[in-house]
């Protein structure tokens, strides 16, 4: 299984920007759909967005309802990193974010059991 590591997280105010990375280690990022979920205290964990390879050099990419627009995904290869990109953050944002790699395979993406490897998190925390 792929080991991955989140980091990038932090206390920010509304309106602002961050960026989260997920190294992974044991396998390559563009070898796997690379997911991002979040969890807000006393909530399921739920999906963000998602990354993976589609044919030569196209990328696939969803996002939930709640961040499109704001956030984006890049892949780097050379690093074997995937980031998400944060902006005009919410304090509904504020959550633990959880990186996550399923099989290249894999057709449900938004749900949580399609991955097989997940990292242990980072805070993100956004005050109004």
């Amino acid at each position: 299984q792929v080991q991955l590591v989140e980091s990038g997280g932090g206390l920010v105010q509304a309106g602002d920007s961050l960026r989260l990375s997920c190294v992974a280690s044991g396998g390559s990022v563009g070898n796997y759909a690379m997911g991002w979920f979040r969890q807000a205290p006393g909530k399921e964990r739920e999906f963000v967005a998602v990354i993976r390879k589609s044919g030569g050099a196209l990328n696939y990419v969803d996002f939930a309802a709640a961040v499109k627009g704001r956030f984006s995904l890049s892949r780097d290869s050379a690093k074997n990193t995937v980031y998400l990109q944060m902006s005009s953050l919410k304090s509904e944002d504020t959550a633990s974010y959880y990186c996550a790699a399923a099989p290249a395979g894999t057709v449900r993406l938004r749900v949580s059991d399609g991955y097989d490897s997940w990292g242990q998190g980072t805070q993100v925390t956004v005050s109004s």
